[in-house]
């Protein structure tokens, strides 16, 4: 047998049939279509109408495991409209009719992509499956896990099983260790600077090598989400001591180291010493369209967004608290933190982050995907350009057609907000 990806190897684990659509068995190839078993499978208020619509018409009853079907209310939460709150209602009535285990709604619920690892559902070499392009976020744990279509995940409700072609791996090597105010998020920024948005497609982006060891899970967290941004299939991280240390009381499930095989086989191999990356931004409308922030120039901002499945977790509201103490936002700009789940919020609250924010002159919000996808909490109006940590800038992406988004991670977020325009960290924290 062939030394194997991390790809290859969870997606082996998991594959139903003895023998792949091309009649090989053992060790599997880029290309081979499987059908593979999952162990969770998540919508959103968005995405689960249509799913469960179409659930309804399969003539299956019930879903295949209640405890492995996840519904998170968290794009339109709470509520904006009528039509947001029959979508929301839609997931409460199947939730009860299936006796869900895992349906977060108001007060409960956080942004899917951090409030399903925070509880303990996803574990190394696991296979997750949703209707949510940045479900990609869970490879950071070690799982293979990616979105896809409402009906594919319908099928997946009823079945428990989805058809996937396994994909070739890119993999991106680390070495040394960040310097000042850089992070997850300028480094994800820097690898799809290097590969396009779409020189990943339907690859898997492996991260590794001794610099692995100096980046947070929160870090992980932000990189794995945004793989899909280089058109990934998925973003995986082996897992490793930090990968148990974060999921240690979190689960009752045994949870253990996994990697790829020494010597496996990538069609691409990126090698990246963090010292060299910078604090960036990618201007619109490309992800791809990044530029340290010192040379960005003057570009005003009229509204900062902090928070979103990228960056919305507690050290990435540490990062944006520490250039904000002691500071006032800017009096033409809006500034928005947005906390990934409740127990940030309540975590963030009790390390006093929360009045660091209201103090400087920011708005927090409750958990809400909102402002991302130009929901709501944060729309932009035409001739307006937010600096957010969300995770996509193409035209429109947070309101009106004739709005920019200008992405970064929380320290230039935060520093913009003060500025009143695109700012390196180190011009405003002495």
């Amino acid at each position: 047998m062939h030394a194997q990806t991390l790809a290859e190897k969870l997606l082996g684990a998991h594959r139903v049939l003895e023998e792949d659509r091309r009649g090989r068995n053992g060790a599997l190839c880029p290309g081979d279509l499987l059908e593979v078993a999952v162990d969770l499978v998540l919508a959103n208020d968005i995405t689960a109408p249509i799913a469960i619509r179409e659930f309804g018409t399969l003539g299956v009853e019930r879903v295949f495991d209640p405890e492995a079907v996840v519904l998170v209310a968290d794009h339109f939460t709470p509520n904006k409209d009528v039509d947001s709150a029959v979508q929301a209602g839609a997931l409460r009535t199947f939730a009860r009719e299936q006796s869900l285990v895992h349906h977060y709604d108001v007060g409960r619920v956080g942004i899917e992509h951090v409030l399903l690892h925070e509880l303990g559902l996803v574990l190394p070499g696991d296979v997750i499956v949703g209707a949510d392009s940045h479900t990609c976020t869970a490879g950071a744990l070690g799982a293979f896990a990616t979105g896809m279509g409402s009906t594919d995940i319908a099928v997946a409700m009823a079945t428990g099983c989805a058809w996937m072609k396994v994909p070739e791996t890119i993999r991106v090597g680390l070495r040394g260790a960040f310097g000042p105010w850089v992070g997850g998020k300028d480094l994800i920024l820097d690898v799809i600077y290097r590969l396009g948005v779409d020189g990943a497609t339907y690859a898997a982006l492996e991260f590794g090598g001794p610099g692995l060891a100096r980046i947070p899970i929160s870090g992980r967290f932000t990189m794995a989400n945004m793989a899909i941004e280089a058109g990934a299939k998925a973003g995986l991280f082996p897992a490793d001591e930090a990968t148990l240390e974060y999921l240690d009381g979190r689960t009752a499930r045994t949870a253990s180291r996994l990697g790829p095989d020494e010597g496996a086989s990538y069609v691409r191999e990126l090698e990246i010493d963090l010292a060299a990356v910078e604090p960036s931004v990618a201007l619109p409308p490309l992800p791809s369209n990044v530029l340290p922030a010192r040379e960005v120039g003057t570009i005003p901002i009229d509204q900062a967004v902090i928070g979103s499945c990228t960056n919305g977790r507690l050290d990435d509201l540490r990062v944006a608290a520490d250039v904000l103490r002691g500071r006032t936002i800017h009096r033409d700009v809006r500034c928005i933190v947005i906390p990934g789940s409740p127990r940030v919020q309540l975590e963030a609250s009790r390390e006093g982050l929360i009045d660091v924010f209201l103090e400087a002159g920011a708005a927090v919000s409750t958990p809400t995907c909102g402002p991302c996808l130009g929901g709501h909490m944060g729309v932009l109006a035409p001739g307006e350009r937010a600096v957010s940590t969300t995770n996509r800038n193409f035209r429109g992406r947070m309101g009106s057609a004739d709005s920019e988004v200008v992405l970064a991670g929380p320290a230039v977020a935060a520093a913009s907000a003060v500025a009143g325009r695109l700012a390196h960290p180190a011009e405003v924290v002495a």
